[in-house]
């Protein structure tokens, strides 16, 4: 008889990520011989900038292979200060940085050292997938600001205001987002900025800066309020995912709590991507620009190329590599048109219950691969409409 092993309940809570689930089907897919488009995962297909790569191969060759400080390379955390106060003209201090193994390292060590059992955290509906499992981890309580598509998925401050109690200890944010590709409005995060404290902090997620199209701006609310934490990190803009790599940039007082985390949970971040993350920072300026505008040339194709197919897509995304898209005319189950869609027309795409009930009936896609697959998956998305009577002939 086989005996089950007692499973802790913060682990239980835990909901699984959809979209690595979508993953390991297509790889079981793949594995029987199948040829599918990935427009699923959110990891860029560009290789890291030159000058990256030219570090990391220096750093190895220099054999910089020990442990480093458990806050950073001290190189590192200037250089990512020195980002933030020329980009924002913020005053960032190297000494409030905390280089991480990617953000969400980032994002455990910012919702450790701030939630007591029961406390609040005010979050978007649609929301980034793993926020919510942070902090329920923690025995924290998600609550919930719905966004609407009719107003392009803003936040309205009066409805975060209505949440607020003596529980919330912070809100989170993230612009631009994933999984709409929006960003948060200058006067919201002003005004988000106001109900900040150092009781109540806004936790400000801007792993996809630089990623921004349309000669939009994006804007760190460092620039409105000193009570906050920055989640960054150099998986997307710079196309690291596989280095892990990311940091907190957070008030002075919190520094010495983290870094006792750090040192207990972590230790230190890979140190050869260290080295190479200075590089990304000071070096590839040129470079990003051009895959940026990449990007945007894919944006506007699968925006147009959806809108051709009889999807609604009345804005469309300003930063990030993300469209969400209401498909609820096909299926208002979208985890069930997701992997109706995998089976038969060979298309991965991410389920919007995966980012919360407030995107179930949509469908993200990601445009974070070449014009060629993206045209081969509209392709293979027009057939299967054809043949489900959903698009004429």
């Amino acid at each position: 008889m086989k005996i089950k092993q007692p499973v802790a309940s913060r682990a239980q809570a835990v909901s699984p990520f959809i979209v690595m689930e979508i993953l390991e089907r297509c790889k079981a897919l793949e594995s029987e011989g199948q040829d599918i488009v990935h427009l699923e995962i959110g990891e860029p297909d560009f290789n890291p900038p030159k000058a990256v790569v030219a570090a990391a191969q220096k750093a190895i060759k220099q054999q910089k292979f020990k442990y480093t400080h458990s806050l950073g390379l001290q190189e590192l955390r200037e250089a990512v200060a020195q980002h933030y106060n020329s980009k924002y003209k913020v005053d960032v201090e190297a000494s409030q940085v905390i280089i991480t193994n990617g953000t969400s390292p980032a994002m455990l060590l910012a919702f450790a050292v701030l939630l007591e059992p029961g406390a609040e955290v005010i979050l978007t509906n649609p929301t980034y997938a793993c926020y919510p499992n942070f902090l329920r981890f923690f025995n924290g309580l998600p609550k919930y600001v719905y966004l609407k598509e009719k107003n392009k998925f803003q936040l309205e401050i009066e409805a975060v205001k209505k949440l607020l109690n003596l529980k919330t200890k912070a809100i989170v944010i993230n612009s631009p987002a994933n999984p709409t590709g929006m960003l948060l409005q200058k006067s919201v995060m002003q005004a988000l900025a106001e109900l900040a404290s150092p009781n109540r902090l806004i936790i400000s997620d801007e792993i996809y800066h630089g990623l921004v199209y349309d000669g939009q701006k994006e804007h760190s609310i460092l620039e409105f309020t000193k009570d906050a934490i920055v989640i960054n990190g150099f998986s997307k803009f710079y196309a690291m995912t596989g280095w892990r790599l990311g940091y907190l940039i957070v008030p002075p007082s919190l520094v010495r709590p983290i870094q006792n985390l750090q040192q207990n949970f972590f230790i230190a971040a890979n140190t050869v991507a260290q080295w190479a993350a200075i590089s990304a920072l000071t070096e590839s300026k040129e470079e990003l620009a051009a895959t940026v505008k990449v990007y945007n040339e894919r944006r506007l194709f699968l925006c147009q190329r959806l809108k051709a197919l009889g999807f609604s897509v009345p804005f469309y995304p300003e930063g990030a590599f993300y469209l969400l898209v209401n498909c609820r005319h096909l299926n208002p189950n979208s985890y069930e048109l997701a992997l109706k869609i995998l089976t038969e027309a060979k298309v991965a795409l991410t389920p919007g219950i995966d980012f919360g009930d407030g995107a179930e009936g949509y469908l993200r896609f990601c445009y974070a691969t070449d014009l060629t697959n993206l045209k081969e998956g509209c392709l293979r998305l027009e057939q299967w409409l054809k043949a489900n009577k959903y698009l004429d002939d």
